[in-house]
């Protein structure tokens, strides 16, 4: 959330408390069912379990304030989603090669704030590097964040369970 502004966080809270009808900050499946139903949409009981559990990074069954705003931000516009993700290309590859070299890939993941450890950086340089030339193109680069995001989610639900 610290990437949101000030602005977009009270959307999201506005749009939280529509969802959390009894006010008791977190949102039910009873809850979600009735918001969908209400906005011309008839969910299955398990549609709804499959949503909640999307984003219930804690495993508790419900939604909370920050994974409701995980989930609005996850329901971005691809466009969004796209020019965030070649931004973020764009950074690494400050020469505009149309590529990352993998060992400039690997420096900057070393040396991330959150330690990711070698084992890890090795894995995920054999994933990105498709065509084994020490060239991580965009593509590339999209299915590596993809794949990282993947192993983040099942890592909370395994350390919450």
């Amino acid at each position: 959330m610290e990437n949101l502004s000030d602005e977009q966080i009270e959307e999201y809270k506005d749009a939280f408390s529509l969802f959390d009808r009894d006010d008791n900050g977190i949102i039910t499946t009873r809850e979600l069912g009735a918001i969908m139903r209400s906005l011309g949409f008839n969910p299955t009981e398990e549609e709804l379990h499959a949503m909640i559990n999307s984003v219930d990074y804690d495993g508790n069954g419900v939604i909370d304030f920050p994974e409701f705003v995980k989930l609005m931000e996850d329901q971005k516009k691809p466009d969004e989603r796209e020019a965030d993700m070649m931004l973020a290309f764009r950074i690494f590859d400050a020469d505009n090669k149309g590529y990352i070299e993998s060992a400039e890939l690997r420096y900057i993941l070393l040396n991330m704030d959150k330690r990711i450890p070698q084992e890890e950086i090795k894995e995920l340089m054999e994933i990105a590097d498709l065509e084994r030339d020490r060239k991580i193109r965009y593509q590339e680069f999209l299915d590596l964040v993809e794949c990282e995001q993947q192993k983040f989610i099942r890592w909370r639900k395994v350390k919450h369970t």
